[in-house]
């Protein structure tokens, strides 16, 4: 019977991006996915780089920017690998704060300043901020990660939902609806099908088509967020809800959304809406993700990634892939360790 040296379970940006990596590094690499690999959260998310976002929690922020720092090596590498552009962008946030909300290096724009640089924009009463931040198309991304694990011959299976993972002898067993599959090591990156302490936490967006470009730059504030596309799109989002996994779209939210968008860029409130959609992003009870060996040899989880799945594909392919081999990982991540729910019993899901 055929084995890997490592069976990746997931298929989205976080999975692909590692099995990448591994198979760089001379693995041999299987990814399994519940259903078309990519198409849950990577494909679904907004695609802001953002870092240093106030909500981002204290501790995962030396990991975010190193993943930012990571992030042009990363798409270009795709882009090439998989021979699709992904819409790269390196033209930065306005976020739209009140003085007290606003981080150090966020830097405050005058309203001459900020008419020039957006002509289009209201400040909605707030106070207008810049940071040098960069955003990416995640489908597009996600497309580019799968071109190219397919261009370097790894095996990615779709429709194959795995239903245990399970030590055996010296191997790891995957067992799945159809078959048993065996690997030296398998990483869990069934995002939010990881199961607990892992929950889904629902984001509704949608796309609209102005007219004419109105933004150049990422919109961020406080009941919403605006990015453009290279493409004149431009994606509206996003709630978090937490109502398991209900992917449905409700058309009274999305109005929600967009008349609060109106509000920092007119134009939008007429421009058509061409798509609309909802994501399931993996939360934990801290909101930090879950990075490590579980208590199964040879087993490895990279899920929990919440809102930052897409800014941190590339940080966590490159730990992963040193916890597989055996070496440590180039960043503390023991504030991202399996273990801390088990340590910490009163954190529970939903807490």
């Amino acid at each position: 019977m055929k084995s890997w040296d490592v069976i990746i379970a997931g298929a989205g940006i976080v999975g692909v991006s590692l099995a990448l990596e591994l198979s760089e590094r001379g693995a041999s690499v299987l990814v399994l996915d519940r259903g078309e690999p990519g198409s849950e959260a990577s494909s679904a998310a907004a695609g802001m780089l953002a870092p240093a976002d106030p909500e981002t929690p204290i501790p995962l922020r030396p990991l975010a920017m190193e993943s930012a720092r990571m992030f042009p090596a990363f798409a270009q590498k795709l882009e090439a690998a998989g021979k699709i552009q992904v819409d790269f962008r390196r033209v930065g946030t306005i976020a739209f704060l009140t003085d007290a909300a606003a981080p150090k290096d966020y830097r405050s724009l005058s309203p001459t300043e900020l008419q020039r640089i957006e002509p289009s924009l209201h400040t909605a009463g707030y106070s207008a901020f810049f940071v040098q931040e960069d955003s990416v198309d995640p489908y597009l991304l996600t497309q580019a990660a799968l071109a190219a694990a397919r261009n370097l011959a790894i095996e990615v299976r779709g429709h194959m939902a795995v239903k245990e993972i399970r030590g055996h002898d010296s191997a790891v067993e995957v067992l799945t609806e159809g078959d048993t599959l065996t690997a030296a090591s398998v990483v869990d990156c069934r995002g939010a099908w990881f199961g607990a302490p892992v929950r889904p936490r629902k984001g509704q967006m949608f796309y609209v088509q102005p007219l004419s470009g109105v933004l150049q730059h990422v919109l961020r504030a406080p009941e919403v967020y605006i990015v453009p596309r290279s493409s004149g799109k431009i994606l509206i989002g996003a709630t978090v809800e937490d109502v398991g996994f209900d992917k449905s779209v409700n058309p009274s939210v999305i109005q929600q959304l967009r008349s609060e968008a109106a509000k920092f860029v007119p134009a939008l409130s007429s421009a058509e809406i061409t798509q609309s959609w909802a994501g399931l992003r993996p939360g934990t009870p801290d909101d930090l993700p879950i990075l490590g060996p579980t208590d199964v040899a040879g087993v490895f989880a990279a899920t929990g990634h919440f809102r930052n799945g897409i800014l941190l594909a590339p940080v966590t392919a490159h730990i992963l892939a040193n916890l597989v081999a055996g070496r440590p990982s180039p960043i503390d991540i023991r504030a991202f360790s399996p273990d801390r729910f088990r340590q910490h019993p009163e954190v529970r899901p939903g807490a």
